[in-house]
């Protein structure tokens, strides 16, 4: 083996190791386009219990209006009504806080809250299925929370 070849084999053995170090800040992810509803308190109001959503509208365009069908779920598991929950617009990339005083409801029997349907979702350049397809649910409460 000559010199030549030993110094172009060491070469290309730091070339290679130098490319696999590269920064994982240069190898970026892209951006995860969703719909993040967080149930993230449920109180007694005067009106009957009082469900507080946090909502972040990463779809990557606007929402002029956003609402959903839940079901509210009683403490024995048996689904004690359906609601239509209206988020109306909801800005691209802006984290909105949204209350809704559900009427007769005792947050103290509410063992469930459950994602039925989206009933509208619209926006330019959004697909009608988007929120619900790309929707991520959390809940800060102890009321199981989902689709």
């Amino acid at each position: 083996m000559t010199s030549l070849t030993t110094s172009l084999r060491l070469l290309t053995s730091a070339l290679a190791m130098s490319f696999a170090t590269v920064p994982a800040w240069t190898q970026e992810a892209p951006p995860v386009s969703a719909l993040t509803l967080e149930l993230n308190g449920a109180q007694p109001s005067d009106k009957g219990c009082r469900l507080t959503f946090l909502v972040n509208n990463n779809l990557g365009a606007d929402l002029s209006k956003a609402a959903f069908e839940i079901a509210l779920f009683n403490e024995a598991g048996v689904v004690d009504r359906l609601t239509v929950l209206d988020f109306k617009d909801l800005p691209a990339g802006k984290t909105k806080v949204t209350r809704f005083d559900l009427a007769g409801t005792d947050c103290a029997k509410v063992s469930r809250v459950l994602i039925n349907s989206a009933t509208e979702c619209a926006g330019t350049g959004i697909e009608p299925n988007a929120c619900m397809r790309k929707l991520k649910t959390d809940t800060k409460t102890g009321i199981v929370f989902g689709v």
